[in-house]
Order: structure tokens, then C-alpha cells, then sequence
């Protein structure tokens, strides 16, 4: 029996806009079945909610901060191993097409196939504007578009991407591979033919306490953020929109071509373990917020996952799995399913058993961060240092500058009630936050520092210089030399120890 993954990621879907999740009104009819098949995970986090970062660890399994990626247009570094090097390496072959935003360069990408991945398949932004004339790149960037009649589906992004995944699945029928599916939509513009440009005029959200957040006991970061917003009415923030409707329309869309690949899926590679997710969510308008910026709050975080278990794991169908997980863990994941010993490098964990048994817990803990927006832009509130960890009920946020925030999800679900200074939630405060310390000095985090630690609620731990005096240096040794130790020149024993000093007699 061949071993295949169907990787499928959507920019920009908020795990509240699939039917699946609950909402009826959401037409994702292919997505809706994909879940049917297989696991559901209602508490799945991407690692940081911003595209190119978001990509770095689905990608790498390394965090933003592990593999150079802080920031949308800035590039992964020389010496990171992308999933697809890794399976070449190991005799498997891995696809690309669609959006990849990890080469640094502008929104569409370079257009060039980085290595590991089967050039023939690779199909980044870049390409399809190469494809369109001047005028027609022009419209490919209006929202107005969508109401075009001489402007198909077959003139989309989507499309396209569907085709070539197509494509590749007929061609390697029966052979062992890996396949990325990347579309840009339902990202802005939003175009999409008709129905589906039309299909959500007059809809909005339903009314919850997020449209009434003042924001009074949040970071100053979210107030800046809200711009306008602040000031709103609850009933305007959730009103309908054009471009909420094009929005959700898109969304539609891109479910209808995710159904043209799984088709072919189900047909030539029915064993095949599928995985569908999203790089980030949305605010819409909740908090006060657009887009998605510095938090942690479910809407941009909390993405889809959903997940087809392949190799006669049949059984498992329609099963809600409310265990923390995290993008960090799909590298893990993927090697495992083909067999390949997961390197110490990677700061994740095969789910693979959790696919298998979804009453197993792979993670009590997940973690998100932020660091910047956008390396091009000066707006977006610039730095902002963000961390955060869950344990699936309460969320701590740490804003390195700012204030920071914890919810209990269980009594407060919307998160709208700051409790970072509740002497209640002291205890569990204090535990996350120690391990989110932990996490950081773990990971190498290259912005670790005594600042996390010296927040102004946490009295029973100081800062130290030194931090934890610790020594931690890189293990990639599937594709490096094991490092020398700074104070020998010999190769190091042991990659974390203690820092030693010069040791100068008097």
C-alpha cells in the first residue's frame, strides 16, 4: 500500500467559518465531509497568526523564532530544513503549489520552486500573475472583480492550484509522495464567481460579548489596534457587510475547489491521509479588531484542523478531539507517517498516535508568539513581542511592553475578562507562565530574557542576568557537524549545560 498526504491550507479561515464547526450557515460542503471521515480538533493553535511565520512552523517544525521567520517577507535561514528537504532526503517525494510566502520576498512570493520540492508541481503567486496580462493582473487585485461574468473560476488562484494538485495526484497514483496544497483564498481580494459572490449578502455574525469589549482592561496595543473601532456601536462592528459577503463567499469558493482535489483524493489515492488547515483566523470585528495582529484570542488563533487518517484507520470517523494541538507538530507528524526518525531539531510531536487513538492527549500545552507584522511595512503596530500558552482552558499572554492577559475558557469562553491580577487564578497564572519560561529557554527562543520573567504580578520569581545559566546549542546533526564547545573547541557532550566563565588565575 503506497504511503501519500494530502497537506490542504486556505489563507485566512477562521475556524467558525466551516459549516463543521457549527454553524449551519456556512456552506463548506466538502470540508463538512472531509470532517465526517475523520478527526475534528476543536483546540488546534497556529504558532504565530501571521502568514509567513505561520508557514515557517507548519513547514519546519521549528517556531518563528527557531527558523528566522518573525515576520511576513523575511526568509527562512540558510542552515533550516523545510519538510519537503527532509523527505527528499529520505526518498519520498514532496509537491508545493499554491501560496508559499516563505522566500522573503513580496506577497507573491519569487516564483522560484525551493529545493526539496518537485519543480513541475510548484506554483506560487508569482506564476499566476506571470500568466495574466498587465490589465488582467490589475483585476486579479480588486475586489470588484467578483462581478465580473468574463471572470470565471478558471481565472483564479484557486483554480489553478486545484489544477495542478490535480494534476500531480494522477500522476503518481500508487507511488509514495507528500502534497501541499496551499490556496491564497479566502485572503482579500475575495473573488469568486457567482453564486458564491452573492451567496452571503446580508449576513452577519450573531451578536456575543466580544462585540462589547471595551478593551478597557486589555493591552494599550488592542486600543491603538481598533483604531475606529473602539468607538462603535456593538450592533456596527457585527453588521453586514460587502465585504464580509465576499469574504464568506470566498470561503465557499475555495470549499468548492478543495472538493475538485478531494475527489481525485478519494479516487486514485483513498488510503492517502489527508490534513486541511488554515494559516491564521480573522478578528471580523470581535474585540473591536480587524485582521490579526499581537493576541492570542481564539478567532486568529484557534484555526480549523481537521484530519482524514489514512493506512486502515478507517474507524475513526466524525470524532471531536478537544486535546491542545498545534501546527508545530505536522513536520513531526509527516515524518513519522513515512517512517523517518524525527530529528532532535524539531520542536514539535508526531500526533500520528492520536490519529490512531484520539483519546490519547499528545500535548498539555501548546504555545503561540509574535514579533512583527510585516518587515515592509512601518504600520501594523510595529514590534510587538508577544508569547502565550494554553492548556486548553486557561490562556496566559504575555506583552513583553504592555499588559498582560489571562482567560479561563471555561467560564468565560469569549475572552473578555482579563484576569491576569485575579489573586484566584494565582496559582494557575504562575504555572503557565513558568513553563511558557521554560518553553522559551527550551527552544532557543532568540528573544528570551529576564523581561519575560520580571512582570509586575509575579512577586515570587526574580530576574537574574543570567537567566538560567545555561549553555543551549543547536543539535541538526542529520545535516550538520555536531557544534564545539566554546570553552574546549572539542565537539560538545552535551548540547544544554552550564555556561562557564573565564577562568583567569590572580
Amino acid at each position: 500500500m503506497p504511503r501519500q498526504v494530502v497537506f490542504i491550507m486556505t489563507d485566512t479561515t477562521r475556524k467558525d467559518m466551516l459549516g463543521c464547526y457549527g454553524d449551519s450557515r456556512m456552506l463548506t460542503p466538502n470540508l463538512d465531509k472531509l470532517a465526517g471521515q475523520g478527526l475534528r480538533y476543536e483546540q488546534a493553535y497556529c504558532c504565530q497568526p501571521v502568514c509567513g511565520p505561520a508557514r515557517s512552523a507548519l513547514f519546519t517544525g521549528t517556531f518563528p523564532h527557531s527558523n528566522g521567520v518573525v515576520s511576513n517577507n523575511l526568509p527562512l535561514g540558510d542552515n533550516v530544513k523545510t519538510l519537503g528537504q527532509r523527505l527528499r532526503d529520505n526518498g519520498i517525494q514532496a509537491a508545493y503549489t499554491g501560496k508559499w510566502h516563505l522566500d522573503g520576498g513580496d506577497y507573491f512570493g519569487l516564483g522560484q520552486c525551493p529545493d526539496g520540492w518537485d519543480p513541475d508541481a510548484w506554483y506560487d503567486m508569482h506564476n499566476y500573475l506571470e500568466e495574466l496580462s498587465v490589465e488582467e493582473r490589475l483585476r486579479s487585485r480588486k475586489s470588484e472583480t467578483a462581478f465580473d461574468e468574463d471572470w470565471g473560476a478558471e481565472m483564479t488562484y484557486a483554480h489553478r492550484v486545484s489544477n495542478k494538485a490535480i494534476g500531480y495526484v494522477q500522476e503518481h497514483e500508487g507511488q509514495d509522495f507528500f502534497l501541499a496544497v496551499s490556496y491564497d483564498e479566502p485572503h482579500g481580494p475575495f473573488i469568486c464567481p457567482a453564486p458564491f459572490n452573492t451567496m452571503y449578502d446580508g449576513f452577519s455574525f450573531e451578536d456575543n460579548p466580544t462585540f462589547h469589549d471595551s478593551l478597557q482592561s486589555k493591552p494599550m496595543l488592542q486600543r491603538l489596534w481598533s483604531g475606529d473601532d473602539l468607538h462603535k456601536s456593538p450592533e456596527a462592528l457585527h453588521a453586514p457587510s460587502k465585504m464580509l459577503s465576499l469574504y464568506l463567499g470566498c470561503n465557499s469558493f475555495v470549499d468548492h475547489e478543495i472538493g475538485r482535489v478531494l475527489d481525485e483524493v478519494y479516487r486514485l489515492a483513498p488510503d492517502a491521509l489527508v490534513i486541511f488547515t488554515s494559516d491564521h483566523g480573522d478578528m471580523l470585528g470581535s474585540h473591536r479588531l480587524q485582521a490579526k495582529n499581537a493576541a492570542f484570542y481564539k478567532e486568529i488563533t484557534n484555526i480549523p484542523f481537521i484530519v482524514k487518517p489514512g493506512r486502515g484507520h478507517e474507524l475513526n470517523r466524525n470524532v471531536v478531539v478537544s486535546h491542545p494541538a498545534s501546527h508545530i507538530d505536522v513536520t513531526p507528524t509527516v515524518l513519522d507517517y513515512f517512517g523517518i526518525p524525527i530529528p532532535k531539531l524539531l520542536e514539535g510531536k508526531s500526533m500520528l498516535v492520536q490519529f490512531e487513538d484520539p483519546t490519547v492527549q499528545v500535548n498539555e500545552h501548546v504555545y503561540c508568539e509574535f514579533t512583527r507584522y510585516e518587515v515592509d511595512h512601518d504600520g501594523f503596530g510595529g514590534l510587538q513581542m508577544m508569547r502565550s500558552i494554553t492548556d486548553g482552558r486557561f490562556k496566559l499572554t504575555i506583552n513583553l511592553m504592555d499588559c498582560d492577559e489571562l482567560y479561563d475558557l471555561d467560564s468565560d469562553p469569549h475572552e473578555v475578562v482579563n484576569l491576569i491580577e485575579d489573586p484566584s487564578r494565582r496559582e494557575i497564572r504562575n504555572k503557565l507562565h513558568d513553563l511558557l519560561i521554560e518553553h522559551m529557554d527550551r527552544t532557543r527562543d532568540v528573544y528570551r530574557g529576564y523581561q519575560w520573567v520580571a512582570r509586575p504580578w509575579r512577586n515570587d520569581r526574580h530576574p537574574n542576568w543570567q537567566n538560567s545559566g545555561l549553555t543551549r546549542q543547536r543539535e541538526n546533526e542529520e545535516y550538520e557537524s555536531r557544534q564545539w564547545d566554546y570553552d574546549t573547541g572539542l565537539p560538545m557532550e552535551s548540547a544544554v549545560r552550564g555556561k562557564k566563565l573565564y577562568d583567569v588565575k590572580k
